[in-house]
């Protein structure tokens, strides 16, 4: 398997992929160590978990420059994403005790009834390339915290970086047995499938997605899905500082390239202020500059996936065809490397491919409505549902659309975010599942009922 730095198209390493006998080993040896590992009181697992975020802020330089080698993240967005893993690391720790310690829910003099956590057992993680750190962190580190013991694929975009997890975490105390990578590309992760996991833990594209939880119907085992997004936003008219919402919603679209699941992907306004906006919008984003992910300042980099380019290209050529303009941008940059220029698309129309497919990817498509109303209608109106945000001065207007949103999360005033101690979901095509907060802790785990009479 090669891997390519996506910035200029060179070769960084090859790497031997994983097989049907040695993914049966490593399987083996996290089969035999679950139990002594399950066994550990909850604080020793913690400490652990504790030490391995210690040890990322500790080689956090070395780390991101690993990230962005293959990812093509700017190297402060990759520092950015390792201390946001560390932050939702502190969450689950601190809470994991709490959460997964036996619950009493009767005592009287003659019977106890009491609730405690069994962890599921070995569970296999099969992880996505966009933020290898955060959305890895979110399954590893919960299930390892449950006691359980995983294997954990990383996508073949970002190998490198899941050699580096392996390797801070059996630094940090983690056994041998007790997590183990499986190195491939498609081809691996269809052995994982044929492998008797007590759970499967899928973050990905929803073809992916769904043709994992196909396969696994059969097992009778928990399969959890965090798959795509098209997250729809909307600016309404009583905004007080347009150009502080421009700045903040392109970031919502934009970083990381649009290379992510809850990236805003659909902009809605209001039409007395859509002028106004477009206008700030598209002086934010010109404002970032592009160019190679190791140069300070650098917002744009590259593509991780060439393949995306012709995605994007695809859907600037639909736009236009059907009657959008595009206000910067457009095309890929000739050169080296997998890169494509910021894109905004105004005067879109539902029909598009810019506003139905998800463009994962540095486009996005600006819509006028006329109230909140047929915003309301147009969100509603995907496959998928992940996220949605509206921008508003009146909270009571924000919390009434933000109930009739069919999202896991609803954002008022902010979006592309992510909170350790809420849970992370989708609904519809984008998964269902929980990670994070104490939904995500139960999540690895399997409730048993004790029936206590003396």
């Amino acid at each position: 398997m090669h891997i390519i730095n996506p910035a200029s198209g060179e070769l960084i390493r090859e790497i031997t992929e994983d097989n049907h006998e040695t993914l049966g080993a490593k399987f083996q040896l996290l089969k035999n160590a679950q139990s002594g590992w399950s066994a550990l009181e909850i604080k020793q697992r913690v400490k652990i978990l504790q030490d391995f975020s210690t040890g990322l802020k500790n080689q956090i330089d070395m780390l991101a420059a690993v990230l962005t080698s293959e990812i093509g993240k700017p190297l402060q967005q990759s520092r950015n994403e390792i201390n946001g893993a560390r932050t939702r690391i502190q969450w689950l720790a601190e809470n994991a005790e709490k959460y997964l310690g036996d619950e009493e829910m009767t005592k009287t003099s003659d019977l106890t009834e009491k609730i405690s956590y069994d962890p599921l057992g070995v569970i296999c993680n099969i992880s996505a390339w966009n933020y290898p750190w955060l959305v890895g962190v979110n399954v590893f580190v919960t299930a390892l915290l449950a006691g359980n013991t995983v294997m954990y694929k990383p996508s073949e975009y970002a190998v490198l970086t899941g050699f580096e997890i392996e390797r801070m975490l059996k630094q940090s105390g983690i056994p041998e047995g007790v997590f183990q990578l499986a190195v491939g590309a498609r081809k691996v992760g269809e052995l994982l499938l044929d492998l008797p996991f007590d759970g499967y833990f899928f973050t990905g594209s929803y073809k992916t997605g769904k043709y994992i939880y196909e396969k696994c119907a059969s097992k009778m085992v928990p399969c959890q899905l965090e798959m795509g997004g098209k997250d729809p936003l909307y600016v309404a008219d009583d905004i007080v500082d347009v150009k502080q919402v421009a700045e903040a919603t392109a970031d919502g679209a934009f970083y990381n390239n649009g290379q992510s699941c809850c990236s805003v992907e659909r902009i809605y306004v209001q039409e007395d202020i859509y002028d106004a906006y477009l206008r700030e919008f598209v002086n934010t984003v010109k404002s970032w500059k592009i160019g190679e992910p190791t140069e300070a300042g650098v917002y744009f980099g590259p593509m991780t996936r060439k393949a995306q380019l012709e995605v994007l290209e695809k859907q600037v050529s639909d736009a236009v065809a059907k009657g959008a303009r595009i206000l910067t941008g457009g095309k890929r940059i000739q050169g080296k490397g997998y890169f494509f220029e910021p894109t905004i698309l105004a005067d879109v129309t539902q029909d598009m491919l810019v506003m139905k497919d998800e463009s994962f990817g540095p486009i996005i498509g600006i819509m006028k409505v006329k109230n909140d109303e047929e915003a309301i209608q147009l969100m509603a109106d995907t496959e998928y549902g992940l996220t949605a945000a509206i921008y508003s001065s009146n909270k009571q207007r924000a919390e009434k659309m933000i109930r009739q949103f069919n999202t896991g999360s609803g954002y008022w005033n902010c979006c592309d975010r992510v909170s350790a101690s809420l849970p992370w979901s989708g609904r519809k095509h984008s998964g269902f599942g929980s990670a994070l907060s104490h939904a995500g802790l139960l999540s690895f785990v399997r409730p048993k009922a004790w029936h206590m009479h003396s």
